[in-house]
């Protein structure tokens, strides 16, 4: 039975990371310069995936990320696949938000909806949905093994929806500029939206 390998990648390092920042789809950040500079020696070090297509987030963040680590290929850009809406917290750290009683509630699980942002819900479809349109995109063009370039929490999200084995969010956890391997089945996603991951780049 056909499968298709689909590997998720974070996108490199940016100053707000170094700072704790609250960075979502409202501020289109670049990478830093060591951010270029560790992906680059990855690059130079690792053995990335071979792929024939590559899909991106279009934050400029996860643009540069492709351009350094696949230079080979034209992205394609998946409006779904942008990081979550921070709304209020939105560039800023969990310092300067500690007094906030709505970010203690959100921190804490109480609150599911950001003030003036995203909910985890809203959030967790929508990057389904962009992970839909990927692999839909690469039935109908016939290719087989495609990067995504994305961020941090949207490969948590996703992967504690979709993915075997079971984990919980936190659990898929992934550093700049490396993710997960997964594998999909068209039978088994079609009927239960199920992915299997099966390595960690």
């Amino acid at each position: 039975m056909k499968t298709y390998k689909i590997h998720l990648i974070r996108h490199g390092l940016t100053d707000a990371n170094l700072d704790g920042r609250y960075i979502g789809c409202k501020s289109d950040v670049p990478l830093s310069a060591s951010g270029v500079d560790e992906l680059r020696l990855l690059k130079e070090n690792t053995e990335y995936p071979h792929i024939d297509c590559l899909y991106t987030s279009p934050m400029l963040r996860c643009r540069q990320t492709a351009a350094v680590l696949f230079p080979d290929f034209e992205a394609t850009q998946i409006e779904n696949l942008k990081e979550f809406d921070f709304g209020d917290f939105e560039g800023k750290t969990a310092l300067q938000l500690e007094a906030n009683p709505a970010f203690a509630d959100w921190a804490s699980g109480k609150l599911e909806t950001v003030p003036n942002g995203e909910s985890t819900r809203e959030f967790t479809k929508r990057i389904c949905l962009g992970f839909n349109e990927v692999v839909r995109d690469m039935m109908q063009n016939g290719k087989n093994e495609a990067a995504v370039i994305m961020h941090g929490g949207a490969i948590m999200m996703l992967l504690s929806a979709s993915a075997v084995p079971r984990r919980q969010t936190v659990e898929w956890t992934s550093e700049n500029g490396r993710g997960y391997s997964v594998l999909v089945t068209p039978s088994l996603y079609h009927s239960s939206g199920i992915i299997e991951v099966y390595d960690i780049i």
